[in-house]
């Protein structure tokens, strides 16, 4: 077999097969390959291709998750909005858009339907185009943006690569109010500060190595894959925003499976305001199956990945950046005042997603092992699964 060779600005290829009486026989009858040329395009000859991350900030609303389904274009994606301004703008050759593995693409952390980030990273092979940032973002709409870029090994992959990832998520505080609240006057409410003492320390009960096999679908007690690690979560302190008052919850993990972090917000709101004891988190962790309620998916963001690991050993080699984002910050921050924080407020303010979700908590059965509500729960997920296979 002859290997690649290259020759000037022509790349010599040699044909897989040729066929019996084609080509040209040679010693020992066999028969000698024939060469094809292959011209170069444009930016093969003029940009080299390297492997990148890109910082994405966006607002999930009126998308269908962040992970791209091919073949699916009823249901629009974040990546789909990407992938198609990468090939506008030149950094990926169009047929890398059927096939997204051709450019080795790997995203951090895949995140639901309606769900936003401020810190999500992907990584990719493209090509190093002038202005390159500046050409992707032109072709994005505003609500996606790409806040920063730098070169990363060969071998990196953000999914593997990715110690930990820190979420938020916002809240009007009147989720945290007694159960014979009426809700529909939420914008006057006030949590007092005993009450947000009481939800940190069970938000603090989550810390450490649990089986979360009841915070998912579709995942039996036994599965190894159920037990995560959970580094940090706790409740802010509340904040006035469209007239009613928002708290941000903070939780950092290893790794979140799919609706896990809403379903430890929703099953501790279910606790404070009366519709189960404390031990039901306890239970949760058992083998039995319990009936944890999902909150809503408005108001999850995605704030950071973690890359550790790949710092340690590479962030100060002299050739590589670490992948931290410091000067990125101001950005990501007025990324979210402008798209996010207000797309959480007003779809809040208008249509009420946790009123309605909590009008939903009498339903549930915090003490029995609630089969009907676990299959009721996969039927749901099954649905938006066949939207967008997301993480939370």
């Amino acid at each position: 077999m002859m290997s690649e060779e290259e020759s000037g600005n022509m790349l010599i290829k040699p044909l897989k097969r040729v066929e019996e009486g084609n080509g040209e026989s040679g010693e020992n009858g066999h028969i000698r390959k024939k060469l094809k040329s292959v011209e170069p395009t444009g930016n093969e000859r003029k940009h080299p291709k390297r492997k990148v991350v890109l910082l994405l900030a966006y607002s999930g609303k009126g998308y269908y998750g962040m992970q791209r389904n091919a073949g699916s274009s009823q249901f629009k994606t974040i990546e789909d909005e990407l992938v198609t301004a990468l090939i506008k703008s030149g950094c990926i050759p169009d047929n890398h858009g059927d096939d997204m593995k051709k450019m080795s693409f790997q995203r951090c952390a895949r995140t639901d339907k309606g769900v936003s980030a401020a810190g999500q990273v992907v990584s990719l092979k493209l090509w190093m185009i002038e202005d390159v940032m500046e050409k992707i973002n032109s072709n994005l709409p505003p609500q996606i943006r790409v806040l920063g870029l730098k070169r990363v090994t060969g071998g990196f992959n953000s999914k593997n690569s990715c110690d930990a990832r820190t979420y938020s998520y916002m809240l009007p505080t009147v989720a945290f109010s007694p159960k014979d609240y009426y809700t529909k006057n939420y914008a006057a409410f006030r949590l007092e500060p005993e009450t947000l003492q009481r939800v940190n320390q069970l938000f603090g009960s989550y810390k450490g190595t649990h089986n979360f096999h009841n915070f998912t679908s579709q995942k039996a007690a036994w599965d190894p894959s159920a037990r995560r690690y959970i580094t940090e979560m706790s409740c802010g302190e509340p904040f006035v925003r469209g007239g009613a008052e928002f708290a941000e919850i903070t939780v950092r993990g290893q790794s979140f499976m799919m609706h896990q972090i809403r379903k430890m917000i929703g099953l501790v709101i279910a606790v404070v305001k009366g519709y189960s004891g404390d031990e039901v988190l306890k239970r949760s962790w058992g083998e039995e199956k319990v009936d944890v309620p999902k909150a809503p998916g408005l108001g999850l963001v995605l704030e950071k990945v973690h890359f550790d690991r790949y710092n340690k050993r590479f962030g100060g080699d002299g050739l590589h950046e670490c992948l931290e984002w410091t000067e990125e910050e101001q950005a990501i921050l007025a990324f979210k005042e402008e798209h996010i924080y207000p797309s959480i407020v007003e779809t809040e303010c208008q249509e009420g997603s946790m009123a309605s979700w909590m009008a939903t908590l009498p339903i549930h059965d915090f003490e029995a092992t609630a089969t009907g509500a676990q299959d009721k729960d996969r039927e749901q997920d099954d649905e938006e699964g066949n939207r967008s296979d997301s993480a939370l």
